[in-house]
């Protein structure tokens, strides 16, 4: 298993625990096994891009969302719920806000 492919399987677990769905439910939405899915959530499969496709419209997500963990991520941090939290939040801020959040944190962190 690789290191992206436990943050895409852990990133996929948390929108789907977000959503409130078990494994069962979302494998039943996407027309998977349940196994599947755990087993994408484990890192433990490495899934083809038509699967990724159909789980992340499931989920109710784009692509690209089942990538946003942060690269900077320092190691074991990425099991941090809030952390995680945080980062998804950032990465939902457009350019303009992000800019007005970046001096609040300055002001915050004298």
């Amino acid at each position: 298993m690789t290191k992206v492919q436990r943050l895409v399987g852990a990133r996929i677990r948390e929108i789907r625990k977000q959503k409130g769905w078990s494994q069962e439910a979302l494998a039943e939405h996407a027309g998977f096994h349940y196994s599947f899915i755990g087993s994408v959530e484990r890192g433990q499969r490495n899934i083809s891009l038509t699967n990724l496709e159909k789980l992340a419209s499931t989920l109710g997500v784009e692509v690209h969302q089942l990538f946003a963990y942060s690269k900077a991520m320092p190691e074991g941090d990425d099991k941090d719920p809030l952390f995680q939290e945080i980062i998804d939040m950032l990465i939902r801020l457009d350019r303009s806000d992000l800019k007005r959040l970046k001096v609040v944190i300055k002001e915050f962190l004298r």
